[in-house]
């Protein structure tokens, strides 16, 4: 199985996992890079049959959906990369409409080749987690119906700091006056969200932890979904139902502007936060690079006024870091849905629509080749019919 043309993919690794120390030892033999390709399901593989962890050999990349970018739904004319150089320059013009941005946000980030059943794909995948992804990940039975209502609760929540509690009087909502009871199915309630997190149908954002001129609290992580599709599938929504609720679909917009930012940090080096202190100040996203440069991100939806809000934002924030122990920001940035162009304000503050952005990074070409590569691979996947790919979300291990 080993021998042959390279690179070589061996496709659902993690059904015989004793594969990787087969090829943890075939890499040492032939002492060569790019040799395998090893992908596997949204379920983990069971690592106790594994006798090496692979380190200097396997190099892990986890594979997101694709990004607006990555389907060809963004122009890409501005860089998410060369917004930390000290001359970047901003412009471009927006080609999203609010009609296709709700579609784009129901639709999966793992494309097909037949729009037409794009929306359902999203449905058929919610269904597989409820009745068999949840189960499968580390083998106890969970209940279809209390997992289909734990993530409605966390589709109502985007980007909250919602705690468990929440989460259990939101499933049980005729049963809050019964605190005891509560607080015992708070405790089975707690098993869910993280075999959800498992399977990758959720990644809540880490609670950004910078230098303050002022002492505050900061609070705990943000909840969202891998992709927003999932959100919508969970509450029953399709492309209309956004337009004719637009406060629902601003929640379900920053979920995928967070999808894009993450896909967009990881090929940079960095990782994607949430900033909230006591105060309620709050920035949505901070893309932290490893070598200190950070961006403050504000997402809104569009419109002068939030616009306005988020710029508002980001200047509270930038003046409470104390940049004698820490960098300033490399930018400030409003990303947008609605918007014709990208462009900076006199202030410094850049505004892109989410139709406008990519990645370029400089320094991770051969990161950005395998992606490429992989990108090509899981398309094929979904013309010859393999409906077991669920949404590409799997862990994506190359030598």
């Amino acid at each position: 199985m080993l021998k042959g043309k390279t690179p070589r993919l061996i496709n659902e690794w993690q059904l015989a996992p004793k594969l990787w120390d087969a090829v943890r030892f075939e890499v040492d033999q032939r002492d060569e890079f790019g040799q395998f390709v090893l992908t596997g399901s949204a379920v983990p593989a069971d690592m106790s049959e594994i006798s090496r962890n692979g380190t200097g050999r396997i190099a892990r990349l986890l594979m997101r959906p694709m990004s607006l970018y990555e389907s060809g739904d963004s122009n890409g004319s501005v860089s998410l990369s060369s917004l930390f150089s000290d001359d970047f320059k901003v412009s471009g013009t927006n080609d999203l409409k609010l009609e296709r941005i709700a579609f784009l946000i129901c639709r999966s980030g793992a494309i097909t080749s037949f729009p037409e059943t794009a929306l359902q794909q999203s449905v058929n995948y919610f269904d597989a987690v409820v009745n068999f992804d949840i189960s499968r990940v580390d083998d106890v039975r969970r209940d279809a119906e209390k997992t289909k209502r734990i993530l409605r609760s966390y589709a109502r929540s985007i980007g909250t700091r919602t705690k468990i509690a929440s989460i259990t009087e939101d499933v049980y909502p005729n049963e809050t006056e019964d605190k005891e009871n509560l607080t015992n199915k708070s405790i089975t309630i707690s098993t869910y969200p993280s075999a959800l997190k498992k399977i990758f149908v959720t990644e809540d954002s880490l609670a950004w932890n910078p230098h303050l001129r002022s002492k505050t609290a900061i609070r705990t992580s943000a909840r969202y979904f891998t992709d927003p599709s999932i959100a919508t599938a969970a509450l029953g929504l399709d492309a209309k139902d956004l337009i004719n609720d637009l406060q629902t679909m601003g929640l379900m917009f920053e979920n995928m502007c967070i999808r894009d930012l993450r896909i967009y940090a990881d090929a940079s080096g960095g990782q994607i936060y949430h900033y909230r202190d006591r105060n309620d100040l709050e920035c949505d996203a901070v893309i932290h690079l490893r070598n200190g440069s950070y961006g403050l991100i504000e997402i809104k939806p569009g419109g002068d006024r939030l616009i306005g809000e988020g710029t508002a934002t980001l200047n509270k924030l930038t003046a409470n870091i104390d940049t004698t122990k820490m960098k300033k920001p490399a930018f400030k940035m409003v990303l947008t849905g609605a918007g014709n162009y990208a462009y900076q304000r006199r202030n410094g503050i850049i505004i892109v629509p989410i139709g406008c952005l990519r990645i370029e990074p400089p320094l991770f070409q051969s990161y950005e080749r395998n992606r490429r590569f992989a990108v090509k691979t899981r398309v094929r996947y979904f013309k010859t019919g393999w409906q077991n790919v669920f949404f590409a979300l799997f862990r994506f291990d190359h030598t």
